[in-house]
């Protein structure tokens, strides 16, 4: 088998030309071995970026998500389940038993002109394939090698599988997260998305996209050791260091912030609002509008902490002027007077605000099946090089004959044989 170098990059996946704008990733090479969600997310934002993405999956079964349904999108032959389509796009998919000596020797022929591997298999599991970072960077010392686990690399979880809801769990979210002990429904409650898995992907693509910084100036790769408990406890934010410099152990407070007051919803007339005062002079509109500037020039509640100090006598006052008060009503007032506050709304309703339409957040393109498929588009906005949707979520081994021409320069009769012994899908 033949390698191909940079010289020979071939032009057809050159995402910078495919876009027509400027990628701020063009060129770079991505070998993903993970699968799931914090792995995968971290690929599709390289993606979106122009790195071109090598998504390598096993033959007959694939990423996990494929089938993680209903809902399901596709026909009976290849259908796909809507979890796998949300972290996928502007990827190509490799089928390869990575697991046999010559898909293992494929994987190795990759990673030689790769610039990044990420993968979330258990500690030391790619060793026993000769797929593990000091091996792989042997060959290619620039190597930027990203591994995401659960727990990390070493530590005395260091062996643990981990996903998402456990450490959600593990890691405190849940202890803050639900109504607060002795309410209806008072238990500890897991986040409605896998935030522990989204938050590690985020991190992981920071810490990548920092390597190859590094990278420029010394020509050095890197080990990247990624977890999902390690940023699950980074994210607790606020909430640890109110523990850390309080030495209290926060608690669940359902929707009550505990550092502001009043930030939560009320209920009116005919639904429920949020109310998000961050300071003084929001708490005075809020008052001036609701014709209760005493409330506002009462000593307790002239600041924070005093407002904070007595929670309780507060929130009931704006409870009772508020319940009676019509939802769009209130809302056209707050925004009138500066006083932050919004609806409560279904993702069904998300989609329909003209606000998130106006921000062209939804994007439609062709899923190569002669339909058009509905993707979230990458939220931050670049003047210069910005993010881009070019790939639909590929099928499973949709570009592995297409990959193997490509990058090893295999003929027909060689990727055949590969089929015929089982290493290609």
């Amino acid at each position: 088998m033949t390698t191909d170098t940079r010289s020979t990059h071939n032009k057809a996946t050159d995402n910078s030309a495919a876009s027509g704008q400027p990628q701020a990733l063009s060129g770079i090479r991505v070998l993903d071995l993970s699968r799931v969600l914090a792995g995968p997310w971290a690929s599709q934002i390289l993606g979106d970026f122009g790195a071109d993405i090598i998504k390598i999956e096993q033959p007959g079964k694939g990423d996990d998500t494929r089938v993680w349904g209903p809902p399901f999108r596709g026909d009976d032959a290849e259908q796909v389940a809507a979890y796998y389509l949300s972290c996928n796009r502007n990827k190509r998919s490799l089928a390869l038993d990575i697991a046999s000596p010559e898909g293992a020797d494929i994987v190795r022929q990759l990673a030689r002109h790769s610039d990044i591997v990420i993968e979330n298999f258990k500690v030391g599991g790619l060793k026993k394939y000769g797929l593990d970072y000091d091996s792989l960077r042997a060959e290619n010392p620039g190597l930027i090698y990203c591994s995401v686990t659960g727990f990390g690399q070493d530590g005395p979880y260091a062996g643990r599988g981990g996903y998402d809801f456990l450490i959600q769990a593990m890691g405190g979210l849940m202890s803050v997260t639900g109504p607060a002990e002795g309410e209806p429904g008072s238990e500890p409650t897991k986040v409605g998305v896998a935030v522990s898995d989204l938050f590690t992907g985020l991190y992981a693509t920071i810490a990548i996209q920092a390597a190859l910084r590094h990278r420029e100036h010394s020509g050095e790769g890197q080990h990247i050791d990624c977890a999902l408990l390690d940023s699950t406890v980074a994210i607790l934010a606020n909430q640890s260091m109110n523990y850390l410099v309080g030495g209290k152990t926060p608690t669940r407070m359902g929707n009550a912030h505990p550092n502001v007051v009043p930030y939560r919803p009320f209920a009116v007339a005919d639904g429920h609002i949020v109310v998000a005062v961050g300071n003084d002079r929001q708490f005075c509109a809020l008052c001036k509008l609701l014709g209760r500037d005493d409330l506002s020039q009462d000593p307790r509640f002239k600041d924070n902490a005093g407002r904070l100090q007595h929670r309780g006598a507060l929130e009931s006052q704006l409870e009772l002027e508020l319940a009676e008060r019509q939802r769009d009503e209130i809302l056209a007032q707050m925004i009138q007077h500066g006083v932050p506050g919004g609806p409560i709304n279904t993702i069904e309703q998300v989609f329909a605000d003209p606000h998130v339409q106006a921000r062209e957040l939804l994007q439609a393109m062709p899923d190569g099946h002669g339909g058009t498929l509905p993707l979230t588009r990458f939220p931050a906005k670049l003047s210069r090089t910005p993010a881009s949707i070019r790939q639909p979520p590929p099928q499973l081994g949709e570009h592995s004959d297409e990959l193997l021409r490509e990058r090893l320069g295999l003929d027909a009769a060689q990727i055949a044989k590969l089929r015929q012994q089982g290493v290609l899908g």
